[in-house]
């Protein structure tokens, strides 16, 4: 499918999702931190906002592209394996100013495991990280692909729980911000056990 079409089917079908936000709105520069199956809830949420999202600079990701700049979102290209400590320096750079969405464990898994890069972004920018679960029915889950991809089907009742803001510090070691990740996994989990 064309990244045209995609966009626009995408964009009719949240038109039609009942959204409701459990916890705060974020009011200011934050990381949003959400797992890569539970994108799109949150890629309609926060368009308005004028985030800015960290985009992996694979085919996929291309595809992806159209859809967020039809949602009003701004794109950085990066991933563990292409660019990313490029990426990692305009999102620091970016981030006193701006919410900042990132896949943790994107864009290829393994899925629900936090890579460093939300972390390290929030320790460097000094902003805090808020992290976002989703729970939307019905849905449609895609088992066999590496995310559990979820595709809210229309009208579909969605639940999107916000944490409060977590602040890292900037002076952690590198012990401790390995520390840090894994209690973002554990954050993670936790919201998702309320919500999901």
């Amino acid at each position: 499918m064309k990244a045209g079409a995609f966009s626009a089917l995408v964009r009719l079908l949240a038109r039609s999702w009942r959204m409701h936000i459990e916890g705060s709105m974020p009011s200011g520069p934050c990381i949003i931190a959400f797992w890569h199956g539970e994108m799109l809830p949150v890629l309609a949420t926060f368009g308005p906002l004028h985030s800015i999202v960290l985009v992996s600079p694979s085919n996929d990701g291309k595809v992806l592209q159209q859809l967020l700049r039809d949602w009003g979102h701004t794109i950085v290209e990066g991933s563990s394996s292409r660019g990313g400590k490029q990426a990692l320096e305009q999102l620091v750079a970016l981030a006193p100013q701006n919410i900042i969405l990132i896949t943790p464990d994107g864009p290829r898994g393994p899925a629900h495991v936090a890579k460093p890069g939300a972390v390290i972004t929030a320790q460097r920018s000094g902003v805090p990280i808020v992290h976002v679960r989703i729970r939307a029915t019905p849905v449609i889950t895609f088992s066999r692909s590496w995310d559990r991809f979820q595709v809210p089907l229309p009208f579909a009742r969605i639940t999107m729980h916000l944490s409060e803001p977590i602040h890292v510090p900037s002076n952690l070691s590198e012990d401790e911000t390995s520390a840090e990740i894994r209690r973002m996994d554990e954050r993670m989990h936790q919201l998702g056990s309320i919500t999901c």
